[in-house]
């Protein structure tokens, strides 16, 4: 077995010589997913998912309004 110190640093290794040996073609689809993440993660998130709870100066009242939401949106299902 190996020093547990030096697995973090052979995965490291193992995914940096992979990417650097990659085909352009490789490089490129991995561009690709990278932008689409960041896209679905960061901007969608800015423009399509507000913080509705920061109008809410404590946490217990940020509590009670999901409480209440979740009740009352279980009610009028």
């Amino acid at each position: 077995m190996t020093d547990s110190a030096a697995l973090p640093t052979r995965i490291f290794r193992f995914y940096f010589d992979g990417f650097r040996s990659m085909s352009r073609r490789g490089k490129t689809l991995w561009a690709i997913i990278l932008i689409k993440l960041f896209i679905m993660f960061v901007v969608l998130r800015i423009f399509f998912f507000p913080r509705f709870l920061n109008r809410f100066d404590t946490v217990s009242d940020r509590e009670e309004y999901v409480s209440g939401e979740l009740i009352n949106r279980a009610i009028n299902e």
